[in-house]
Parts: C-alpha cells; sequence; structure tokens
C-alpha cells in the first residue's frame, strides 16, 4: 500500500489549527467499516477502490475510504439532536495510479442541527473552513468550486416528469455513470418484462422483504454461496431498480437536451445562476426557491474571508459518494489536477436518516487533504 508522506509538524499545525479554534468535539473512527453499507452508499463502482477485510466465517469489512459515515453513525449513538466532531486520521483507496497514495491523511468536521436551523449560514460556515485550512498549507493558486445537488432536483421537479422517473433522475443525480445512462435512453421505449430479466422483473412486484426471501430461495436451488459484502435484500433491491428503470418511461429528447444543458453550466456563480435560469425557463418554482438561498451563501463566504472572484459554479459538481443533497464543493489547486482537490465537502441532510436517525435532521462537513494543501506536497 503507498503511503502518503508525512507534513513538516509546523505545516500540518496550521492547515489543523482553524478546525480547532471551532470548538467541536474531537472523535475518532473505526479503521474497519461494513462493506456492505460503504457499497450502498457508494455504488458498486467504489469496490474497485475499497481495501476488503474479512475473517474466516466473519462480516465482509474494509479499511475506512472516509470519516463522514461513521462520524455520523457515531453522532446517532450519541443520541444528541446537535453536535459538532472534529476528526483527524488516516482514510484508505486504492488506486490504479502508481503515483497517487492509498494511505492518507484527513482532517474533518461534520456539523449536525436540528431540523429548524438555517441550511444556509451552516453551509458558508462549513465551506469557509474548508477554505482557510486549506489556505493555511501555504498555496497561493486555491479557488473554490461549487455546486448544488438541490438545484438539480429543482430542476427535475420543474420538468414535468413522471414521478417515477423524476425520482430515478434524483437518486442518481450524484453518480455521473448512471445519469449518463439515463440521458443515453432518452427517446427508448420502455423494455418488457423479458428484455429486462425475468428474475428482475418477478421481484419487482414483490415487497422488499419478499424479494430478498426469493432471492435466497434462487441461491440455494442453485448452490450459489453470494460473496462481496451485500445481503439479499440489497441485491434484490438493486435488481428490482435495475427492471423498474429499463421498464419506466424515458425522457424524451428535448428533456434530455435540457438536462445536458443544465449539467454543463460552469462558471462564476452569478453567471451560473443566470444561465440555469436561461435553461429553465421562466416558469420554474421549484429551481427558484433552490436558488435563492445562493445570494445569502455567498455574502457570508465573502464575510468569512473567502474572495468571491476566486469561486466557481459548476452545476455537476458531485463527491464520490452519493448521500449528499445539497450544498457540494472543491478547494482545487492549479498546480492539481481537478481530480486532487485539496478539501472537500458538502451537505448530506438524508444520509442520518438512512443510518437509522430521525428525518428532518440537519448535516453538513467537510474534509482537508493536508498533503495536497501544503505548499511542497502533492505536485
Amino acid at each position: 500500500m503507498r503511503a502518503e508522506p508525512n507534513l513538516p509538524p509546523e505545516a500540518l499545525a496550521a492547515i489543523r489549527a482553524p478546525f480547532l479554534a471551532t470548538g467541536a468535539e474531537p472523535v475518532d473512527a473505526p479503521i474497519l467499516q461494513p462493506l456492505a453499507l460503504i457499497l450502498e452508499l457508494a455504488g458498486e463502482a467504489m469496490r474497485a477502490r475499497l481495501f476488503v477485510v474479512q475473517a474466516e466465517g466473519g462480516q465482509e469489512t474494509c479499511l475506512r475510504p472516509d470519516f463522514t459515515v461513521p462520524v455520523v453513525r457515531q453522532h446517532l449513538d450519541s443520541g444528541k439532536l446537535a453536535g459538532r466532531y472534529v476528526y483527524e486520521g488516516k482514510a484508505f483507496r486504492a488506486s490504479p495510479d502508481a503515483d497517487r497514495p492509498e494511505e492518507f491523511r484527513q482532517i474533518g468536521l461534520e456539523r449536525f442541527d436540528d431540523a429548524a436551523a438555517p441550511v444556509a449560514p451552516a453551509d458558508a460556515e462549513i465551506a469557509a473552513l474548508a477554505w482557510t485550512a486549506a489556505l493555511a498549507g501555504g498555496r497561493d493558486d486555491l479557488s473554490l468550486w461549487l455546486g448544488d445537488i438541490a438545484l438539480f432536483a429543482a430542476f427535475i421537479d420543474d420538468q414535468g416528469l413522471a414521478p417515477s422517473l423524476a425520482a430515478r433522475l434524483k437518486r442518481v443525480a450524484a453518480r455521473p455513470r448512471l445519469l449518463a445512462a439515463e440521458l443515453a435512453r432518452a427517446g427508448a421505449e420502455p423494455e418488457t418484462q423479458a428484455d429486462s430479466g425475468k428474475l428482475a422483473g418477478l421481484l419487482s412486484g414483490l415487497s422488499e422483504a419478499e424479494a430478498a426471501t426469493v432471492l435466497e430461495e434462487v441461491w440455494a436451488l442453485a448452490g450459489i454461496d453470494p460473496v462481496g459484502g451485500r445481503g439479499p435484500a440489497a441485491i434484490a433491491q438493486r435488481l428490482i431498480r435495475r427492471a423498474q428503470a429499463a421498464s419506466a418511461p424515458a425522457l424524451t429528447l428535448e428533456q434530455a437536451d435540457s438536462i445536458t444543458r443544465f449539467l454543463a453550466v460552469d462558471d462564476a456563480p452569478q453567471a451560473a445562476f443566470a444561465a440555469i435560469r436561461a435553461v429553465a425557463g421562466a416558469k420554474a418554482p421549484a429551481l427558484d426557491g433552490a436558488l435563492s438561498d445562493w445570494t445569502q451563501r455567498l455574502d457570508l463566504l465573502a464575510q468569512a474571508g473567502v474572495p468571491l472572484e476566486r469561486t466557481r459554479f459548476a452545476t455537476a459538481l458531485g463527491h464520490a459518494f452519493d448521500y449528499y443533497d445539497g450544498l457540494t464543493f472543491e478547494v482545487r489547486s492549479a498546480a492539481l489536477h481537478p481530480d486532487r482537490a485539496v478539501a472537500v465537502g458538502g451537505r448530506y441532510d438524508g444520509l442520518p436518516a438512512r443510518l437509522g436517525g430521525a428525518p428532518g435532521a440537519r448535516a453538513v462537513g467537510c474534509m482537508v487533504r493536508p498533503w495536497r494543501a501544503w505548499t511542497g506536497g502533492e505536485s
């Protein structure tokens, strides 16, 4: 495993300082995380980037690829409605690139609020924290890239799509490969059950529990012992969604073109918002509502010291995990490839509920890669 080099202590301390100044509660997270849960949240494509660990007869686990999920689980276990947690430690992701570290340090903060907490101030605080910590590494070529998954959801709501199609598009909004597949299917006729797979078609008519039972029976009859971290319920759900996607109405070519133009917007924030409104057309109440908080976010970022002339808004900005459902952001260095962000973060209000928490809670966080932030680090 290729490990990231250590930073000089003074450089690491400078990058860490903005996080410590928040007064957040320090937390750690187990290095081993449940594989099935990570795959559910990140998608099957993430499997190739995970280091899988399994004791004989035990549950499949993986070395933690990120801190957000385990910190959310710890927050839920605490029973608190609100909390701020700061962490620092190693994360692990496999890479085919010989020059990319697979063991690397992250410093981050996760913030949890109750349902009544305003979103924009928290978003701006976390994005400004990531910017400040990244800047402390000494680079003078940083820029803050902004996005918003909620804008895509609002744009879809204004398109008048069939509810099942709209829900599917929102579900794959943060997964570029799956979204591209939906756009490529534009104009196609729905498949029959035979085309989409008889087993998947059969399962789609059952409840999740019934589908899992049927799948287990099929495995038993075939003498199959499934491996890979996912249980029958998760696999059945995946097959059901695949069958439903294949048999549901596809986008029209005109709708696909509108979505493609929306996802192509990439400009300074105010110019980007104008371009988004132009694509959406005159009647876009959901989108107008989603855009309303952005003036406040930008004002608060400026007040926190983020130079707005070094910000950019890209509608297609997303991350490896698909639990983000609002603001997304990256701090990038001009000296590094865009896929090697110095810091990333965003809002994930729906994740705590997916992990068993009460619906309606607020959650937003960020993470900085100190080695990339340091002016003497990755190049």
